[in-house]
């Protein structure tokens, strides 16, 4: 008898061990497991509220940096330019040239120098200074559009060489690529975020040709795209003009125009920041969905293929 109850107490002691056993199991694995699970939700939460608050200092610093260059330049670098530079202009074009053949000469320098990769800057500054907001606005767009319909046709005669070279930098190749990806509006809201991003666009507009552009969505994202660019430039030849009248006498500024093109020069400094930060970060969110997209499709295939020249 005393036996029996050593040998059932024997086999409740193994049990228990093997109960306590079971609980060490479960409480180290997988009791651990809804922790581990909270620590990798929590840590890219971390990971981005860092990176959010690393963006903002960042941000921060440039513009302390551009409001000092801004100064220097306007301090040092403005006079020089002009005498030497934007009033001999100014003088050139009121004596040289009639407004009619003026207006046509700026629509071809716009339309001409993208097609050898020259930015068209300078013209739109120079057209804003003549011509104002209304003549002014047509001419950009009329000269901008001829400039990148022109690319865009001659480069689908060198698609096969565009595309070798586009290998030798794949990350632009993977930005560029998106604006083939998706429906006509997809690819028409990739352009116009092209357009307004810092992504050189005289070089988007040829390498575009070795994606899936369609080419209707590819002009109206362009022109979509270039009128915010339009109007800043335009408002920046307007200020040039105005401040090299008041440098050479021409016309005096008031308190409230002083005032009005201060506040209206940070208004664009920040107009232009905020539509270039906001067409980059959109664009790199574009890339990451792609990215995803292709893992999800080569797991689930089990194979991967080299991109191919579209048809």
């Amino acid at each position: 008898m005393t036996q029996k109850s050593s040998e059932v107490f024997e086999k409740h002691a193994d049990s228990g061990s093997h109960v306590t056993g079971t609980s060490e199991y479960v409480r180290l694995v997988i009791s651990e497991e809804p922790r581990a699970v909270e620590a990798e939700i929590l840590l890219p939460r971390a990971e981005s509220r860092f990176k959010s608050f690393w963006w903002w200092i960042k941000s921060f610093l440039w513009c302390v940096v551009i409001v000092i260059l801004a100064f220097i330049l306007i301090r040092w670098g403005v006079p020089p330019f002009f005498e030497k530079v934007l009033y001999p202009i100014m003088e050139w074009e009121a004596t040289a040239f009639g407004r009619p053949v003026l207006a046509l000469v700026l629509v071809a320098s716009l339309a001409f120098f993208p097609v050898f990769l020259i930015p068209s800057g300078p013209s739109m500054w120079l057209t804003g200074m003549i011509f104002g907001y209304g003549l002014g606005f047509i001419i950009i767009i009329v000269g901008t559009t001829i400039g990148m319909v022109l690319p865009y046709l001659i480069g689908l005669m060198f698609r096969d060489r565009i595309h070798r070279w586009l290998k030798r930098w794949p990350h632009n190749a993977a930005m560029i690529r998106l604006a083939g990806e998706g429906n006509w509006f997809r690819q028409f809201q990739v352009v116009a975020l092209f357009r307004v991003s810092p992504f050189p666009y005289t070089i988007f507009n040829y390498a575009v040709v070795v994606t899936n552009m369609r080419f209707w969505p590819y002009l109206s994202g362009s022109v979509a795209g270039m009128v915010p660019e339009a109007f800043i430039y335009i408002y920046s030849g307007r200020l040039l003009k105005t401040l090299a009248d008041a440098q050479y006498g021409k016309h005096h500024l008031t308190t409230v125009e002083i005032v009005y093109n201060i506040i209206s020069f940070i208004i664009a400094i920040v107009t232009t920041i905020a539509f270039t930060v906001y067409a980059k970060r959109t664009l790199n969110e574009l890339k990451m969905t792609g990215l995803n997209e292709e893992v999800t499709s080569v797991s689930e295939n089990g194979c991967f293929e080299m991109e191919k020249l579209p048809p």
